[in-house]
């Protein structure tokens, strides 16, 4: 089975960092990756008051539009999301689940130069990596870490770590 990379954000997607995941993804989780180019977009998901994107809107959203044959989608968009504990997020995923979504916003923000592109790829990989069953690693360099800031997301590697990689063959056997 194979992992659906797809842009759902307002703006226009930028074909080079759409491919620079999909071919970290494909790499890191040894199956292919495809790029989705679905034309639906989401709707609902905006909080007025907040002005950010609700993750778990998107996530709904993706998860029932799960393009076949993919195991998993990975959304990403350039809209600034949420979820109603915290005062924003970088991405979100399903724990166990098909579908998982992260946001440039505040990883590249507007204008800025290819040289955040690293944290969109290691944030991709984080959020797939908890729809494959994953959690939060506390070793150092794990793209599995914690990502509460952007400092946390330079620090870390963009690679699951050989516990993690471990964990990662055991769950993913019956999903190849």
């Amino acid at each position: 089975m194979s992992i659906y990379v797809w842009w759902i954000g307002e703006g226009a997607a930028d074909p080079r960092v759409l491919e620079s995941v999909r071919v970290h993804v494909e790499r890191e989780f040894e199956r292919a990756a495809t790029l989705w180019t679905g034309d639906e977009r989401p709707a609902g998901t905006l909080d007025e008051r907040r002005k950010q994107h609700s993750s778990r809107g998107l996530l709904a959203w993706l998860g029932a539009r799960v393009p076949a044959p993919a195991s998993r989608v990975i959304g990403l968009t350039d809209v600034d999301l949420f979820i109603p504990i915290l005062t924003f997020v970088f991405g979100e995923a399903q724990l166990d689940g098909a579908a998982a979504v992260v946001s440039t916003h505040r990883l590249m923000g507007a204008g800025r130069a290819y040289g955040s592109l690293a944290r969109v790829i290691k944030e991709c990989v984080h959020e797939l990596g908890h729809t494959f069953g994953l959690v939060h690693c506390g070793t150092p360099g794990c793209v599995m870490s914690r990502s509460s800031n952007i400092r946390a997301i330079d620090v870390k590697g963009a690679r699951l770590c050989r516990s993690c990689r471990e964990r990662y063959r055991i769950v993913s056997q019956g999903d190849l």
